[in-house]
């Protein structure tokens, strides 16, 4: 579950970068909304997608409460799942509960 977390978590900051992208080619050099309307499309599923992974991430790999809401607001400011995901894989917390080493501090 954790190696699907990564990947959603990717894929959804992959679209956010597009969307942005498509903005700027919008309101800036190139008048073009069809970058917008593909990415923001995109963007709209992967984020939908994103945000059912990780709460199923969090009940299955039984992330604390703050981990949980941290997970799903990293969807809402641009590719902010990204550095998420790398710090919740140093932490452990996308490893199997079973086998998760706890973090020296």
């Amino acid at each position: 579950m954790g190696r699907v977390f990564a990947w959603v978590a990717f894929l959804e900051a992959i679209t956010w970068a597009g969307l942005l992208l498509g903005m700027w080619l919008k309101y800036g050099p190139q008048a073009t909304e069809s970058v917008v309307w593909l990415f923001g499309r995109l963007h709209g599923v992967a984020f939908l997608v994103y945000a059912v992974v990780a709460v199923v991430a969090a009940v299955r790999l039984r992330w604390p409460w703050w981990a949980t809401l941290l997970a799903v607001l990293a969807a809402v400011p641009p590719l902010v799942t990204l550095p998420l995901e790398w710090v919740y894989r140093r932490r452990g917390l996308l490893a199997d509960p079973a086998q998760r080493v706890p973090v020296p501090r």
